[in-house]
C-alpha cells in the first residue's frame, strides 16, 4: 500500500513538473535570451548590475515573496518555541578567547555588510549577502556569550523584523499606478532600490539571526 502511494506521489509530481514546463515554454517570449532582455532594459533599471536589476526591478515581486516566506518561517519557529517553552536562555557561557574574537570581528563584519549593500548596485552583492554577514555576526556574538537567545522579541525587534517587508509592500502599493507591480519610474529607480535594499538588509539580517537565536533559546529552555 505504501509503495503504491509513493509511486502515485512520484507520478503526480512528474505530471505537474511536465505541465509547468510545457506552460513555461508556451509563454510569449519563452525562447528569448534572458541576458539580452536584461541588457536591453538596464538603462531604466536604476542599477548597473544585472542580478540586482532582475531581483529588485524586473522581477521584484519574486524577491518580495521570498522575504515574506522567510519572515513566515521565523514566525512559525517563534510560535513553536513559545508553545514549547516559556523559559528564556540568557546566552551561552562565554569563552574569553571567542569573546575577544567576536568583539574584534563584529565591527569588521558590519563594515563588510555595508560594503556588500553598497556594491550590489554595480557588482555582486546586495541585501541578501549583507544580511547573511550581519546574521553571522549575531550568531558569533551569541556563541561567545555576548548576545542572549530570543524567546519573545519586543516591539522594536518586531518592527526591525517586519520593517523591510512593510517598506517593500508600501512601495509596491504606491507603484501600482505605473501599470505593473514594482515598476519604478526610471528617474527614481536607483533611490527606491537603495531604500528597499537598506531596509531588507536590516530585516533579513534579523530574520536569519532569529532562525538560529530562537532555536538556541528553545534548547536552553528545554
Amino acid at each position: 500500500m505504501k509503495s503504491a502511494l509513493r509511486l502515485a506521489v512520484v507520478l503526480l509530481a512528474l505530471v505537474l513538473a511536465g505541465t509547468l514546463m510545457a506552460a513555461i515554454l508556451e509563454l510569449p517570449g519563452a525562447n528569448q535570451s534572458l541576458p539580452a532582455a536584461v541588457a536591453a532594459h538596464m538603462a531604466v533599471s536604476g542599477v548597473e548590475h544585472p542580478v540586482t536589476a532582475v531581483l529588485l526591478n524586473f522581477r521584484g515581486y519574486d524577491t518580495l515573496l521570498e522575504v515574506a516566506v522567510l519572515l513566515l518561517a521565523l514566525l512559525g519557529i517563534g510560535a513553536a518555541v513559545h508553545a514549547g517553552s516559556e523559559t528564556e536562555d540568557g546566552g551561552a557561557e562565554g569563552d574569553p578567547v571567542l569573546a575577544a574574537l567576536a568583539r574584534l570581528l563584529t565591527p569588521l563584519l558590519i563594515l563588510a555588510a555595508g560594503y556588500l549593500l553598497w556594491a550590489g548596485a554595480h557588482r555582486p552583492g546586495g541585501a541578501f549577502q549583507a544580511a547573511a554577514v550581519l546574521a553571522g555576526a549575531a550568531v558569533l556574538l551569541h556563541l561567545s556569550g555576548q548576545m542572549p537567545a530570543w524567546s519573545s522579541p519586543g516591539l522594536l525587534l518586531r518592527l526591525g523584523l517586519a520593517g523591510g517587508l512593510l517598506i517593500f509592500l508600501a512601495l509596491a502599493a504606491g507603484l501600482l499606478g505605473q501599470g505593473a507591480l514594482l515598476r519604478y519610474p526610471p528617474e527614481y529607480a536607483g533611490a527606491l532600490i537603495l531604500l528597499i535594499e537598506a531596509s531588507l538588509t536590516i530585516s533579513l539580517g534579523l530574520i536569519l539571526a532569529g532562525l538560529f537565536l530562537m532555536l538556541a533559546g528553545r534548547r536552553g529552555g528545554a
